[in-house]
């Protein structure tokens, strides 16, 4: 019997991709039978892992209930429950407002929208403007694409977008000071005081960064003291700061918040993947007192919305992985985890010289790619390296996930690691054997083309 062709769009519509039937704990199986490892968390989404009898039972519960009223007619105790929840998790002595949608791009694309909205309320229609970095991803909305900047999700759509984008990722490996912490005296961060009188205060609304850049540049972690230069300098300039935890959020870098790697409580925070762990669609906007203020006190309500925003199930679902993540400590273990595979992958590089760095922090995990480590030099884009080593391991049975690097974060190759928080030691190195085996075979195969040097 001929099998239908798939009419089914899929990122690259000439490839071939496995059936997945069912995921439980750490693992995928496909439709052959094949096991798959899952060592990125799907896209840094599956935080506890698949098929977590908590969750499907809150999900049938809930639906046994209601799964769905618009937001302009009716709340939920779902709704409020998870609003509460989060505002708790933020710890800080204000209070944080959430504003529920379906995903990290419609989080990132309301705060936009909230934070000129702040400085609309107060009778200031200048400030529209949200200052970003190059080397970040905040969406693939238009609005959310205008805040990234990765050149290469960009490019086709330049003319229908904004030049956020204007001050350098902080980006130690490649510093594009040519500088070395401390020494550099954070350039980077300074940088923004520059990009700010360039485009003149008055103008701006807002700065949004990632705590920890994902895939735009493979896990960059910013040294220390950056993010309080960065929170001086936007309040200074009565600039509100924007944190994009969509990917680092609910425990992924072994915190709540990777903010609170630097004790940074940001105006505003944009949450996804993690917060619903893969089981359901939604997102969500967190916005501060200080920031929702004005509009309590002048059109009560902001201007966004979508269709499904606050459904009871998706709710429900979220709180559920909450308070499996508190109960399972499994921020902690995403801590503790972290420091192991990230010691035992920094001597797996020390034996591969086409690792060139492997950063991170908790399980959130970038190896960076090169062909000369003294150097630094990357490999030709011809070589397609980042695939050629996501598809290897996938035929081993891990998944990773691809990320840019290189000094304008697309001439380099890099992968993340991230698997789900759930994971033991004896899955870690299960994971480490496995991508083991597939970096000694691609720099092998690199070798016989004579690629190293």
């Amino acid at each position: 019997m001929n099998q239908k062709p798939s009419l089914l769009i899929k990122p690259m519509m000439n490839d071939f991709y496995p059936t997945a039937v069912k995921g439980h704990g750490v693992y995928i199986m496909d439709d052959t039978g094949k096991k798959y490892l899952d060592g990125s968390s799907g896209a840094i989404t599956a935080s506890i892992g698949h098929t977590v009898p908590e969750i499907i039972t809150a999900m049938k519960e809930q639906a046994d209930k209601i799964s769905f009223v618009y937001r302009s007619q009716f709340t939920t105790e779902p709704a409020e429950k998870l609003a509460a929840k989060l505002s708790e998790l933020v710890h800080d002595n204000q209070n944080f407002w959430s504003f529920f949608v379906n995903s990290g791009s419609e989080a990132t694309e309301t705060a936009m929208k909230i934070v000129i909205q702040h400085w609309q309320e107060q009778g200031n229609y200048r400030k529209n403007i949200v200052l970003s970095r190059w080397m970040s991803y905040h969406g693939i909305t238009i609005g959310a694409l205008s805040l990234s900047g990765h050149i290469g999700r960009r490019e086709r759509f330049v003319p229908l977008l904004e030049d956020y984008p204007s001050v350098s990722a902080p980006y130690c490996y490649r510093c594009p000071f040519k500088q070395t912490y401390p020494n550099c005296g954070l350039m980077c961060a300074n940088e923004l005081e520059i990009a700010i009188r360039r485009v003149g205060a008055e103008n701006i609304a807002a700065f949004i960064a990632e705590p920890i850049v994902g895939a735009a540049g493979g896990v960059i972690v910013p040294p220390a003291h950056y993010y309080q230069q960065i929170k001086e300098i936007c309040e200074k300039h009565q600039i509100l700061f924007i944190a994009d935890e969509v990917m680092t959020g609910i425990g992924r870098t072994g915190k709540m918040f990777a903010m609170e790697h630097w004790g940074v409580v940001p105006d505003v925070i944009a949450l996804g993947k993690g917060m619903s762990a893969g089981y359901t669609p939604i997102a969500a906007v967190l916005v501060s007192d200080k920031v929702i203020a004005p509009i309590l006190q002048g059109s009560k309500s902001i201007m966004s919305g979508h269709t499904f925003s606050a459904n009871p199930q998706s709710a429900a679902v979220a709180l559920a992985v909450l308070e499996f993540i508190e109960k399972e400590n499994l921020v902690e273990k995403s801590a503790q985890n972290g420091l192991y595979l990230l010691e035992k992958l920094k001597q797996l590089a020390a034996n591969y010289p086409i690792i060139g760095d492997v950063r991170g922090k908790g399980l959130m995990i970038g190896i960076e790619f090169v062909k000369n480590r003294i150097t630094k030099q990357t490999f030709s884009r011809n070589i397609g390296l980042t695939n050629a080593v996501i598809k290897k391991a996938r035929d081993k049975g891990l998944l990773v996930y691809p990320a840019s690097a290189g000094n304008d974060g697309m001439d380099g190759d890099a992968i993340i690691i991230a698997p789900p928080l759930v994971i033991t030691k004896k899955e870690i190195d299960m994971l480490l054997e496995l991508l083991e085996e597939t970096v000694s075979e691609i720099q092998q195969v690199l070798e016989v083309n004579e690629e190293l040097h």
